[in-house]
């Protein structure tokens, strides 16, 4: 008898224990729905661009196709004609719109219901710059900028081959490498580095909405070491009023020359200045090469190697397109084979401009641009030529120079080189890591 109690007190036990366990286990669940359901009804959070919070609007983004117009790209988005030349008529003053161009965004905000009536229209001409039209109540245009950061980065390397590995090791981009050879340009040959070259450079790239990389907005200094001399550079404001900005080394010595070296970056001599030269072309005679020619692709931009006036654009012969520029009473320069010419007699250009584009126009047998180059009204070897400098600082702003660059420069030679070894590390990492992306995307 005490054993059938003990049993039957037992089993009414554990029933209630399961009870307890099945009721506390609702109740756990009944919590979490409520967690979800409070976590599903929670405000999505505000996204604002162009001074809007997007969350308010149907938002649609395109770019300018060939043909369109803003008239068109309005009434394609339920828009009436008049409706869209009221908008016009009121927002010319501030902004033409006929001047959209084809490639350039632009987004449009739509009411956020079934209708996606468009209330705004807002263009991107360039990166940073933007174009607002609103006619949500009454029509309004405006001009604006998305706000810009400015982050100081420092990097260094040892050379193996050349400048762009170098960099691209290190996951940056060749623009990195064009901007210090721009400021080596007069000093520096980047074509012809030798293995364990060294250098270190202070730079600043820039970010739109603290988070869109813009590219590099200039090199603030940098050292280099070539063949085993050191060449120091930094950036300083010559003139405050115009904006004048030049590049100078530890001994407030300009770096830059009255001449560039060549009228073409990363360039290669495929044949030299060369009176006793013989042309295939030709039947293998003597034809003397009075130019230096410097090999690059077709399209490749060809640049004035000095300030000047252009004396003479035209297309003839054996020349090709070419473009001549007087820079002063002694020297002239002349570019051959051109593609296409971009400057035209008369026009006043600046060491650095374009003024045309590699190709293979006259009597060439491959993409090259032949840079003659005169002196007192005699073909030169550019080479051999002793130039002169450019302007050098003045000896108001020297002592100001020489005070502003020391922090640099301790700053510059704090930087330590990365390795080769270490470089190569992160090249094989750069490479795995593209491997590997590749496969997923593939898969």
């Amino acid at each position: 008898m005490e054993r059938t109690r003990a049993r039957r007190l037992g089993q009414r036990c554990i029933i209630l224990v399961v009870l307890f366990i099945s009721f506390y286990s609702c109740k756990k669940e009944e919590q979490h729905v409520d967690t979800l359901e409070t976590a599903l009804i929670e405000e999505p959070e505000d996204v604002y661009e162009f001074g809007f919070n997007l969350n308010d609007y149907i938002v649609k983004r395109d770019t300018v196709k060939k043909g369109d117009s803003f008239g068109q790209i309005l009434e394609r988005n339920q828009l009436g004609y008049s409706e869209i030349f009221k908008i016009a008529e009121r927002a010319r003053d501030t902004f033409d719109i006929r001047k959209l161009q084809v490639g350039k965004p632009y987004t449009i905000l739509c009411s956020n219901d079934s209708l996606q009536q468009p209330k705004c229209f807002i263009y991107q001409p360039n990166k940073t710059d933007y174009v607002v039209i609103n006619f949500q109540d009454s029509i309004h245009a405006y001009t604006s900028s998305k706000p810009i950061k400015y982050v100081e980065r420092e990097i260094s390397g040892v050379i193996t081959s050349n400048i762009s590995e170098a960099l691209s090791a290190q996951g940056k981009s060749i623009a990195l490498a064009y901007k210090m050879a721009d400021v080596y340009a007069w000093t520096i040959d980047f074509t012809r580095l030798q293995k364990n070259d060294k250098f270190k450079v202070i730079y600043t790239e820039k970010y739109i909405d603290d988070s869109i990389y813009a590219g590099i907005e200039n090199i603030k200094a940098a050292f280099f070491e070539h063949n085993k001399q050191p060449f120091y550079a930094f950036e300083f404001e010559t003139d405050s009023v115009k904006g004048i900005k030049d590049y100078f080394n530890d001994e407030a010595k300009n770096l830059r020359r009255a001449f560039l070296k060549a009228p073409v970056k990363f360039k290669r001599i495929s044949s030299r200045y060369n009176l006793n030269r013989r042309i295939a072309l030709y039947g293998n005679r003597v034809r003397p090469h009075k130019g230096t020619d410097f090999a690059a692709a077709v399209g490749t931009p060809i640049m004035a190697t000095a300030n000047g006036t252009v004396i003479a654009s035209e297309k003839r012969g054996g020349n090709g397109n070419y473009v001549k520029i007087k820079h002063n009473a002694t020297y002239s320069t002349q570019y051959l084979h051109m593609s296409k010419r971009k400057s035209k007699v008369g026009d006043y250009v600046k060491q650095g401009d374009v003024i045309g584009w590699v190709g293979m126009t006259g009597n060439t047998s491959g993409p090259h641009v032949c840079y003659r180059f005169w002196k007192n009204g005699k073909q030169v070897d550019p080479f051999k030529q002793d130039l002169p400098d450019a302007e050098p600082i003045s000896d108001s702003l020297k002592t100001k120079f020489l005070k502003y660059i020391q922090p640099i420069k301790q700053q510059l030679e704090a930087i330590e080189y990365i390795p080769i070894q270490q470089t190569e590390t992160i090249e094989n990492a750069l490479s795995e890591t593209l491997s590997t992306d590749t496969v997923a995307n593939l898969e």
